[in-house]
């Protein structure tokens, strides 16, 4: 079996993936620096964002399979990727409170051995509750909105901000199952036999 990749230091993603193909993966960071990228939109900032992280690791392990992800919220046509402080989180909880936001993955999946990559922008609605400023507040302090794309953890106690979404559930933790599993099947990876190689 070839060695798949996981290019992401997400704890979320790790999770995500070993929910689909248990521990027949490892973990290898990017070294791509997420820069602010100017003049792309948000569906097309997550995608080369995934694209670069994937094709780093990608150059650094021939035959290997690997995948890459990025998340962000799209609000009014505005991105939000994860705050850089307390401040920052409350700023976009507030601009998000009662709007529905599009939360977008780009993903990749790269065969390192011949160069082939997948990739595709998957993208779900999300209807965020009418928020109080104290809500807001309280829920930053628990810590939870830090290092997350749109300050909230809808797997966490930031399901309380969300009255419904529409789309993958999967895609707004951070990894789209669904779309990732075709995406492997495409590149020979069985994920089935790998669940019962595991179990």
């Amino acid at each position: 079996m070839r060695r798949i990749i996981l290019a992401s230091t997400s704890p979320r993603r790790r999770e995500l993936l070993t929910q689909l193909i248990g521990d027949n993966f490892q973990v290898i960071p990017s070294a791509y620096n997420e820069l602010m990228v100017e003049g792309l939109d948000p569906a097309s900032r997550v995608l080369q964002h995934a694209l670069e992280k994937g094709r780093d690791v990608a150059a650094k392990y021939p035959d290997s399979v690997i995948i890459a992800a990025d998340t962000g919220i799209s609000c009014g046509g505005k991105f939000l990727g994860k705050p850089a402080g307390k401040e920052d989180a409350i700023s976009m909880l507030g601009m998000m409170s009662g709007r529905t936001v599009e939360v977008l993955t780009g993903i990749v999946v790269i065969d390192s051995e011949n160069g082939i990559e997948e990739s595709d922008i998957i993208s779900t609605q999300v209807e965020m509750t009418n928020l109080s400023r104290e809500e807001i507040i309280a829920y930053v302090k628990t810590g939870e909105p830090m290092g997350k794309a749109g300050a909230f953890a809808i797997q966490g106690l930031g399901a309380v901000l969300v009255e419904k979404i529409e789309g993958d559930f999967c895609n707004v933790v951070g990894l789209p199952l669904f779309r990732l599993s075709q995406m492997l099947k495409n590149k020979g990876v069985d994920v089935f036999g790998l669940m019962q190689a595991d179990a």
